[in-house]
């Protein structure tokens, strides 16, 4: 009796699981979610799936940059020894990418009957971290929640606090989910929902896998996104077959028609030109001309007695103040300062003679403080700025 009503309510408690994982989508446009869905059950009657064959690849190719997110099944069917090759996948994985902060960033979602989060995309920038990471995960047992781990993954793992680059950069968001059992919740919604979200889904299945659900879970076309293997045994030999997939090939290595440098973008697989120093990428953003530099007039040397002022091809000379610049416009002469002289209606002489001492007076200083100017004006000259 206590084994019946055990057995009942593990069975609820996978019912209310199945329908709070999955069917729980808020802040995801329904129409979205069923484009998704239609576009993928129209695609189930086609042969899908690879059978592996387990040939060796060079693995010195270099990835693109991705936010990268494992959700690995460690159910009870998971025995611990197909665990441990799981793991062995994943750091045969993570030796394929360039990892780093600017590169490809990983993240681990483990699940069963219960969703963990292993380790975010913003936790380990380095393959030794990552590597080390990954030997302390443990298997969770228990049921397939499989549904609930794609929406764990969507909403947390692929989420900018947990490490994902911004939508403005362009960095390719792509889940590789590896099972070996039927899920026990639905994964058509919100497989469908992470796919409209900008998450590209690979579907690997091993043993007895149910190939409906690896469809519709994975993205289009599925002949490229869902892969099958017999055992655990040779999971790892699919390292070869996603080192093919992820990897991107450098552009310019494939051929371009810059005349002096190709620069690849990674980002969106294409290359732009760029020229080497003293030129000039022309119009067509191909070839390069020798840049002409703006040549000073007045350093090249010039005629003017005070201040030389270059223009665009020619100079024109100005005079330090207190002076004007002659009829020549090269030389400068002391301006002139001219002081009017009221007649002294009672003609008193004294007071003439006064004013007219008070101008020269006023001449001579002006003309001392122009020789000064110059001088200070030198001496700067002499020193350069400070």
């Amino acid at each position: 009796m206590k084994s019946l009503f055990g057995n009942l309510v593990y069975c609820l408690f996978l019912f209310v699981s199945d329908v709070y994982g999955t069917y729980r989508l808020n802040g995801f446009d329904p129409l979205q979610v069923t484009a998704q869905s239609y576009a993928q059950r129209r695609n189930l009657a086609r042969p899908p799936l690879r059978t592996l064959d387990p040939s060796v690849t060079d693995n010195s190719c270099r990835s693109r940059p991705l936010d990268l997110v494992f959700i690995i099944d460690s159910s009870r069917s998971v025995r611990p020894g197909e665990f441990e090759k799981v793991k062995i996948f994943l750091a045969d994985m993570v030796d394929t990418l360039d990892v780093g902060p600017e590169a490809t960033r990983v993240a681990v979602v483990n699940y069963a009957s219960t969703v963990k989060i292993e380790f975010l995309l913003k936790a380990h920038l380095n393959k030794p971290n990552m590597k080390q990471a990954i030997t302390r995960i443990e298997p969770l047992a228990a049921g397939t929640m499989t549904g609930l781990a794609i929406k764990s993954a969507m909403t947390k793992a692929f989420t900018e606090e947990s490490g994902a680059r911004p939508k403005s950069k362009n960095i390719a968001k792509v889940a590789i989910i590896v099972t070996d059992g039927r899920p026990q919740d639905q994964v058509e919604e919100v497989s469908a929902a992470a796919r409209g979200s900008g998450i590209e889904i690979y579907a690997v299945g091993v043993d007895r896998a149910d190939m409906t659900s690896l469809r519709l879970m994975a993205s289009n076309p599925l002949e490229d996104h869902v892969f099958y293997v017999e055992t655990y045994g040779v999971i790892e030999k699919l390292t070869s077959k996603f080192r093919e997939t992820l990897c991107g090939w450098d552009p310019c290595d494939m051929g371009h028609d810059c005349e002096d440098i190709c620069v690849s973008s990674s980002s969106n697989n294409s290359y732009h030109c760029r020229c080497r120093e003293g030129y000039l990428l022309n119009t067509d953003k191909k070839t390069c001309s020798q840049s002409q530099k703006r040549v000073d007039p007045c350093a090249m040397g010039h005629d003017c007695e005070h201040i030389c002022v270059s223009g665009n091809a020619s100079y024109h000379c100005t005079c330090r103040k207190g002076y004007i610049l002659n009829l020549d416009q090269k030389t400068c002469a002391l301006k002139q300062v001219k002081v009017v002289v009221v007649e002294d209606p009672c003609k008193c002489e004294a007071r003439l003679a006064f004013q007219m001492q008070t101008q020269a007076a006023l001449q001579e200083i002006t003309a001392r403080l122009a020789d000064m100017t110059g001088r200070v004006e030198q001496i700067e000259n002499i020193l350069g700025p400070v």
